[in-house]
């Protein structure tokens, strides 16, 4: 138990470090073009990844399921420009029919 606790402390004081860096960096750093740049798009990029890990993932392996077909539905509602919940809908539609057709 005190490894835990030990690990736990040790990742606060990271996480808090790692924030005063980001609060310590000079203005000028943070206003340079190419790390405006990064900030914009880095949320973006955690996203995708977070997402394809709920897609193609099980938690043990990679898994082509029901979850994909939707996510597939989704992106050519985009590329259709529908509507963000016309979006939505679709991938739950797509998604559900196929785990009631037992694909997933």
């Amino acid at each position: 138990m005190t490894t835990t606790w030990a690990a736990l402390l040790a990742l606060c004081l990271g996480c808090y470090l790692l924030k005063l860096a980001g609060l310590s960096l000079p203005e000028r750093v943070i206003e340079h073009p190419r790390m405006r740049a990064i900030a914009v798009l880095l949320p973006l990029a955690l996203l995708a990844g977070l997402t394809a890990v709920q897609t193609f993932s099980d938690g043990r392996g990679l898994v082509l399921d029901a979850r994909a077909a939707g996510v597939a539905a989704a992106a050519v509602a985009l590329l259709l420009r529908a509507p963000f919940l016309v979006v939505v809908a679709v991938a739950a539609v797509v998604a559900a029919g196929l785990r009631a057709l037992g694909a997933g």
